[in-house]
């Protein structure tokens, strides 16, 4: 059985593509200002929720979940560039420490530093 490798793209629409490709590349270090994203290997976790969860927006039909070494030193990173950072200690569990943020359109963003069981 043939089987994919990875994650080969994330598209979605958005209201001003460049200046949105600019605050990505300048507050999560996604370069995508050039449109590939060289990223680290680690793991992804690709499953759908139930149509009525309210674990993120409910008028969104999509988050994306970001994986960072260090989730302390990124939010402290994107609060010193006033992005505000939403962290719950229910959201943390054996498979690491979760904090979210949403980009300047609205579309809901998770950070992930998974622990050394994920």
């Amino acid at each position: 059985m043939q089987r994919v490798t990875g994650i080969g793209g994330v598209f979605f629409r958005a209201k001003n593509t460049e200046e949105l490709s600019k605050w990505y590349t300048e507050n999560l270090g996604i370069d995508i200002m050039e449109g590939v994203w060289q990223q680290q290997a680690g793991p992804t976790v690709f499953m759908p929720f139930e149509a009525n969860s309210d674990y993120f927006s409910p008028d969104k039909q999509w988050m994306i979940n970001l994986r960072v070494a260090d989730l302390d030193a990124m939010i402290a990173q994107l609060e010193a560039a006033g992005i505000e950072v939403i962290t719950k200690s229910d959201w943390d569990s054996e498979v690491g420490q979760f904090a979210r943020i949403y980009d300047p359109e609205g579309n809901p963003i998770e950070l992930w530093e998974p622990s050394r069981l994920a």
